[in-house]
């Protein structure tokens, strides 16, 4: 796994909008080495403005979005357009304004789809999902992700794991259903911790004052059962994208 390294940026606004120039260059790479390229996306105020700036970017045309795979490394169980579920944000954001294939947006099913309102089964129809579309080069449970985009909660949750939970103690698992989250909506389907380091990068993604100490924490060693984003490394780049405030604890 790689060493976390630290970008700094003055505020939120110009974060999301540079990490939208650097998924631009990173898609563009991925596709230009192997045909294709896959990205998870996250969802909060950080996640969606990412997008929206990527959408506004003249250079998104040079992403041939019908050969990315399109994932989402958690998901609010809620139904289908519900205006809270990642899915819904992201179509708005970006999905619905590019030429996706249909058949590559891989979204976790709602709490009124196939499965109803099962959501253990929603959890593992989507890590047979992932688990399609691993090659034998992955030799895993799930592919190995292009950038696997994360936020970062003040208690150091990433996705839907949260700390000492049921969802950090999984080591087995791709793909996990949470209950009883301590933010609203309680019931969620979420990416392990192992999912996640599939990545061959993970860029973490914060800004306020508020993250601060979980940042410093993580990027000093904390145990990623208490602070999972401790644990969400890529194999060949870990960035942690910040915003001046929520850099200010971390040791210089």
């Amino acid at each position: 796994m790689s060493d976390p390294r630290v970008v700094v940026h003055r505020d939120g606004d110009l974060l999301a909008a540079a990490t939208a120039a650097r998924l631009v260059t990173r898609l563009v790479d991925a596709q230009a080495a192997r045909g294709r390229a896959s990205l998870v996306l996250t969802g909060g105020r950080t996640g969606t403005a990412v997008l929206e700036h990527l959408r506004a970017l003249p250079a998104v045309h040079a992403v041939d979005w019908g050969e990315v795979d399109l994932y989402w490394g958690d998901e609010r169980f809620l139904p289908a357009g519900h205006p809270e579920r990642n899915e819904t944000q992201a179509r708005a954001a970006l999905l619905d304004h590019v030429q996706v294939d249909p058949a590559r947006v891989h979204a976790v099913e709602p709490s009124d789809g196939r499965f109803g309102d099962d959501p253990d089964a929603a959890a593992d129809a989507y890590a047979d999902v992932l688990a399609a579309a691993a090659g034998s080069e992955d030799g895993g449970s799930a592919p190995t992700f292009d950038v696997f985009l994360l936020g970062v909660g003040e208690e150091g949750h990433v996705a839907s794991i949260f700390p000492d939970s049921p969802a950090v103690h999984e080591r087995e698992r791709s793909v996990v259903a949470v209950r009883d989250c301590p933010k609203p909506p309680p019931t969620r389907v979420s990416l392990t911790l192992p999912a996640i380091r599939r990545a061959r990068e993970v860029w973490l993604m914060t800004t306020g004052e508020a993250k601060a100490e979980a940042v410093a924490m993580a990027l000093t060693g904390a145990d990623e059962v208490q602070l999972p984003a401790a644990g969400a490394t890529g194999q060949h780049r870990t960035l942690w994208l910040l915003d001046t405030t929520a850099a200010s604890k971390v040791p210089t």
